[in-house]
């Protein structure tokens, strides 16, 4: 059984979202493996500076990597990722899962902060993801990745 991971930046505050992405991650567990993996996020004020940004972005990326193992298949959600129906993405990841059959490591999803992910561990990533051209808060995010996941996990 292949294992979803969602490594994250912040906490999500508001039990609205909480109670959704713990139904979701409970529909996901029925099928799979599944765990949300949370790392501390910077505080970023008003108006910072690029220089600023791109130190906040560097520790946060530290952090995410040091949950992504060697053999975890990354998918990273960019604004700028790959887009697909939601047909057309179980498709994709039966695929992937597939692959991941074979051996080990877990298929792992990476949802930036507030500025998004370091250059590092978009790299790190095996593919980019977007769900729309739309910015979305990271809780929010986190919400609809697991009702996709949930999609995926039931048709599998």
């Amino acid at each position: 059984m292949t294992e979803f991971r969602i490594i994250c930046v912040g906490k999500v505050k508001e039990a609205f979202f909480r109670d959704g992405i713990e139904s979701f991650l409970g529909e996901i567990r029925r099928y799979q493996g599944a765990e949300i993996l949370e790392c501390a996020d910077e505080p970023t004020p008003d108006m910072c500076p690029a220089a600023e940004e791109r130190a906040i972005l560097q520790k946060e990326g530290e952090r995410i990597l040091k949950r992504i193992r060697p053999e975890d298949y990354v998918i990273a959600l960019c604004i700028d990722g790959k887009r697909y129906s939601t047909e057309a993405w179980i498709r994709h990841m039966r695929q992937v899962l597939r692959q991941k059959e074979k051996g080990e490591g877990a298929v792992t999803f990476v949802i930036g902060g507030s500025l998004g992910l370091s250059e590092d561990v978009i790299r790190r990533a095996d593919e980019k993801l977007s769900f729309s051209g739309l910015t979305f808060p990271h809780q929010m995010m986190r919400m609809i990745l697991c009702q996709q996941i949930s999609v995926l996990a039931k048709s599998t």
